[in-house]
């Protein structure tokens, strides 16, 4: 049997970070345990009336964040916060599929749109690799707002 997988990141600001990959992906924020969110509710504003009533303080509010696939079949998304930099190339990294069963010139196209898009969201472009095949179709290196490497494939 499969097994389920959460990804974990560790972030400076989990919320942030969290809101990010969730408008990368087309995610979203899960309501608090218990809570029955309305449609068209803010999950966060609820989760932030959540930590209040438990009592959670202040400055503990944004140590942890997590995004989920509002169809049930990608993994969870879990960030949790860390005090120190991310100092080196992560040795994990996402590959986000922009353009499945698209090649050449019309792949590279829907790639750089979306690079667009995620670009006024907060990411970096790192660069691109041009389709080669057979081996390779085209990618584009980027980076999220807090430096973790991915590809837009």
């Amino acid at each position: 049997m499969s097994r389920h997988v959460q990804i974990t990141f560790d972030a400076h600001d989990p919320r942030a970070l969290s809101c990010f990959w969730r408008d990368a992906l087309h995610y979203v924020h899960p309501a608090p345990p218990g809570v029955e969110l309305p449609e068209g509710a803010d999950p966060m504003a609820a989760w932030d009336e959540f930590l209040v009533k438990m009592g959670v303080p202040e400055d503990q509010r944004n140590s942890s964040s997590a995004v989920e696939d509002p169809d049930g079949q990608g993994p969870r998304l879990f960030f949790q916060q860390v005090p120190e930099d991310k100092v080196a190339k992560n040795r994990v990294h996402l590959d986000v599929r922009a353009a499945p069963g698209l090649q050449g010139d019309e792949r590279m196209a829907v790639l750089e749109a979306e690079c667009e898009r995620l670009l006024a969201l907060g990411a970096t472009r790192v660069e691109r690799h041009e389709p080669a095949p057979p081996l390779s179709f085209g990618f584009i290196v980027m980076r999220d707002p807090e430096g973790n490497e991915f590809c837009l494939d």
